[in-house]
């Protein structure tokens, strides 16, 4: 389908003919990143409640859609809104924790929000108290019981605390994913250089400190912030694979990630920079035709 076709540059021709207004802070505004939740969902309910207003569910296959009052006293929200997606039967890896995690780092990590996902760990946990918890739910034991428990401890059980063991639990508790913050956002004159360092390790993945750094604000057609570091070490197969694009440089649309698939960035001989480049002048689903036209991007 053409869901979720992007018409920006047709978009702008057209209004550019057409009118001398300024319509590019339009392009985005249509409901169209939304809308392309039925590329994975069979069906979309988004349930809300405002402050002074009963809480209401909108329900909608692609198709049609309804609106209707939430009748489920134990649904209740209290205040915002809840976004739930039925995946279709080939989106179903979309419910992987991975899948799931690896798609906020990319798109959303720098964003101001903070995204937290239900996630499970495995923990060790001693048997002894376990076991101590299920004796105290099943009930008070039988008076004989406790003599006979009693003579057998004090006959069979040597003296100091029994052995310990432990045994795996899986828990559930809320992770928060895009805890890396966008330090480019700050004046270069109030971030330290360990906040430096941190940040290009948890960004580039690399276990060491960056030689060097640059960070810095361009004014023109369109403002930018950008922090560019020095890795420590020349990629492998640097001049094997001299003038291949790389994905060093990652640009971002008011935090949000755009793309990282550049021809002309940076010159080849110094495709070894890692770094982002940052833009709140752009609209978030600002197309290649648009980049390759705006020269001071």
């Amino acid at each position: 389908g053409t869901i979720a076709k992007s018409g920006t540059s047709e978009f702008l021709a057209a209004a550019q003919d057409g009118s001398s207004v300024d319509t590019s802070h339009l392009i985005g505004q249509f409901g169209v990143g939304f809308y392309s939740a039925f590329l994975v969902a069979d069906t979309v309910v988004v349930t809300s409640k405002h402050n002074d207003d009963k809480q209401y569910i909108w329900e909608s296959d692609a198709s049609s859609f309804s609106i209707v009052e939430d009748p489920r006293e134990d649904e209740q929200l209290g205040r915002g809104t809840r976004v739930s997606l039925y995946l279709k039967e080939e989106a179903q890896d979309f419910l992987e924790q991975d899948k799931i995690k690896d798609l906020i780092t990319k798109y959303s990590e720098f964003i101001n929000f903070d995204i937290y996902l239900y996630t499970s760990k495995e923990i060790e946990v001693e048997e002894e108290a376990e076991e101590a918890d299920d004796e105290e739910a099943a009930g008070d034991a039988t008076e004989e019981d406790d003599v006979e428990v009693d003579e057998e401890d004090e006959e069979g059980t040597p003296e100091g605390e029994p052995e310990k063991k432990t045994t795996t639990k899986t828990v559930w508790d809320w992770e928060i994913i895009n805890a890396n913050k966008p330090i480019w956002t700050r004046s270069s004159k109030e971030v330290e250089k360990e906040e430096y360092s941190k940040f290009y390790q948890a960004f580039s993945k690399d276990s060491k400190d960056p030689i060097g750094h640059i960070h810095f604000t361009a004014e023109g057609e369109v403002t930018f912030r950008s922090i560019l570091f020095i890795p420590p070490e020349a990629p492998t197969n640097f001049y094997n694979e001299y003038g291949k694009t790389g994905d060093n440089i990652k640009m971002y649309v008011r935090r949000v990630f755009i793309t990282d698939e550049f021809d002309d960035m940076m010159p080849k001989y110094l495709a070894f920079i890692k770094g982002v480049v940052d833009s709140d002048d752009l609209p978030l689903n600002v197309s290649r035709e648009t980049l390759r036209d705006r020269k001071s991007t």
